[in-house]
């Protein structure tokens, strides 16, 4: 069954604008598209706008749902492409009203279209038509399949999230939907009037559009990029860099030119750090790197010595990082003079550990009865116990008995 294309005798339509919603339409024609907003979903601490994409037949009436949570150009794309792949074809027109993810600019009938529009149906091989200014009537279907989707889908609809409320809209779309009267023919239901049309839409184009949405981010001090209201974890080795990311709806990839940095789950979160453990890994141990260069320097400015210990340690297979770590807390405990002769004289004993410049510093502090290096901030009688005792000579007791031993004389 074909019916007639075309408007209506008396009504001037400009060439190529639009088609008349009020005629007949043939068999894949035409669809109409729209955004509606359903509320708002709370996820963790982010609140995020739940946006339906809708688009219908404008001859059989099959509906197509798919809830977002932003209406941006990549979701909107992102809705063509799984309308059209759902329907196993493409229709010839698709009707637009004057919203920005189609049309940029309109001066009476000067219109310009986003370009990402028109690259997008240039590939499906489609044309888009927006309607005239001020005459939303005339994709009056999709209007009408917005209130349906609204009273007989959404209404007291209970999910669990994003994937779950598409899950449910997607059955509901081939079941309940499509079992309802045609209202061009309400002999025949949805379902069947689809079914005769299916064959009359353009095919698939072999190969999907990609439809990554393309961020440039700039990576500051720390390890991480900004992305959608969420920090994704780079590699350390890339900051203070403009990097790009790309993403679908359940990835998001940081990239350098060519090169793949990281992959990440997409969060729709607020202010959530997202890691790869290797990042992390990698990141603590060129901090632990870093503060061990740090020290091997501060020990060769302090006592140049300690290098020669440390290629000794090396040669016997010991720890470097816990030797440097040693000697570190030795420095600050008995200052670089001393410490570099506890070591030159730990050299010459042929011991190049840090247990023997320890014993040579003690043994240097005893000999000039110097108090033990403790830190000020100690309370008095733990200072005080730790305070060196000198014996007492003994000779005096000997003076004393030798004074006791002196005979009285009985004069």
């Amino acid at each position: 069954m074909e019916r007639s294309y075309g408007p209506p005798a008396g009504i001037s339509t400009p060439a190529g604008l639009f088609l008349h919603i009020t005629g007949c339409l043939r068999l894949g024609e035409q669809a109409q598209v729209d955004w509606a907003q359903f509320g708002h979903l709370a996820i963790g601490r982010a609140r995020r706008p739940l946006m339906a994409f809708v688009m219908v037949l404008s001859y059989s009436r099959q509906i197509f749902l798919r809830f977002c949570l932003d209406a941006r150009m990549e979701n909107f794309l992102r809705g063509h492409v799984a309308a059209f792949t759902a329907w196993g074809g493409v229709p010839r027109v698709v009707l637009y009203d004057n919203l920005k993810s189609a049309v940029l600019e309109r001066r009476g009938e000067a219109i310009r279209f986003h370009p990402a529009l028109l690259g997008f149906a240039g590939h499906y091989r489609y044309e888009p038509r927006p309607v005239a200014v001020a005459r939303g009537n005339e994709k009056g279907r999709v209007e009408r399949a917005i209130r349906y989707v609204r009273d007989s889908f959404f209404a007291a609809r209970a999910f669990t999230d994003l994937d779950d409320l598409n899950a449910q809209a997607e059955a509901w779309c081939s079941r309940l939907a499509a079992d309802r009267r045609c209202p061009e023919d309400p002999n025949r239901s949805v379902r069947e009037v689809f079914a005769e049309e299916v064959p009359h839409l353009l095919p698939l184009p072999d190969n999907p559009a990609p439809l990554l949405e393309r961020v440039a981010v700039t990576v500051g001090k720390t390890p991480y990029v900004r992305f959608d209201l969420n920090d994704y974890s780079v590699p350390h080795t890339h900051v203070r860099r403009v990097l790009t990311v790309l993403a679908d709806p359940h990835e998001v990839r940081v990239v350098d030119g060519g090169a793949v940095l990281a992959c990440h789950r997409r969060s729709y979160d607020r202010g959530a750090q997202i890691e790869q453990p290797a990042h992390v890994h990698a990141l603590a141990e060129q901090k632990r790197a870093a503060r061990q260069h740090r020290a091997t320097d501060r020990l060769a400015q302090a006592a140049p010595a300690s290098q020669i210990l440390l290629v000794r340690a090396a040669e016997r297979g010991a720890n470097l990082g816990t030797i440097t770590a040693a000697l570190m807390r030795l420095l600050e405990r008995y200052g670089a003079a001393a410490l570099q002769a506890a070591i030159l004289e730990a050299l010459e004993r042929g011991v190049p550990h840090p247990n023997a410049v320890r014993l040579a510093l003690e043994r240097r502090r005893e000999q000039h009865s110097d108090p033990p290096p403790v830190d000020v901030t100690l309370p008095a009688h733990v200072r005080d116990r730790d305070a060196p005792v000198l014996p007492h000579a003994l000779a005096t007791y000997d003076q004393l008995k030798d004074q006791h031993d002196v005979p009285v004389s009985n004069d």
